[in-house]
């Protein structure tokens, strides 16, 4: 099953989690997309979230265990959107492949939400791991590593260093140059989408 969120497979419970979303009444499936949006709002809010399931739970008589499961599941989707910055109608897409019906995707919340959410995914990304400097340069596998090989292969040596906090960090990353194409493409998509919210 192919999904704008994810070029991943997602586990196959995520499909029968999305099935059991629908035995929930319309009130109770309203209430759990809130909760999910709010978490997804307020990402540091863990403890909050897991009171409301509880609450939730308790208020419906179900078990909290399964219900926590299913909230695991379900929130891959959308913060896989978030990541990838998919519209209300590519992310309708993905859920009505996992099960859902079309009057039961939160296509108004997301796109209430959209910008928001884009925004936070991209300053969480960047407070966490600021690119401070790269350095690169081409290199081919040494003389044992080429003799194994039938074909001769050259990569990209990539040293990048981030800040992580008050201090940095030297990574150090070897690419085949297809790999490092994919990369660059990735860089562009992320410099465009960080232009357009400035």
């Amino acid at each position: 099953m192919q999904l704008h969120c994810t070029n991943d497979a997602l586990p196959h419970s995520v499909s029968g989690d999305f099935h059991t979303l629908n035995k929930f009444n319309e009130q109770q499936f309203l209430r759990l997309v809130e909760i999910l949006f709010q978490f997804l709002l307020e990402p540091k809010e863990t403890e909050k979230l897991m009171q409301q399931l509880s609450d939730f739970a308790s208020e419906h008589r179900m078990s909290t265990g399964p219900l926590k499961n299913l909230m695991k599941s379900v929130i891959l989707v959308p913060q896989g959107a978030m990541k990838r910055n998919l519209t209300a109608e590519q992310l309708k897409e993905d859920l009505q492949t996992l099960g859902l019906p079309t009057n039961a995707c939160p296509t108004l919340q997301w796109a209430e939400h959209r910008a928001t959410l884009s925004r936070l995914a991209t300053r969480q990304t960047l407070t966490v791991n600021r690119l401070v400097d790269m350095e690169w340069k081409f290199g081919g596998l040494d003389i044992v590593r080429l003799c194994q090989m039938v074909s001769w292969s050259s990569c990209l040596q990539l040293k990048l260093v981030v800040q992580k906090g008050n201090t940095t960090e030297n990574l150090y990353m070897e690419l085949t140059l297809p790999q490092f194409y994919n990369f660059l493409h990735e860089m562009e998509r992320a410099k465009a989408s960080m232009d357009s919210f400035s």
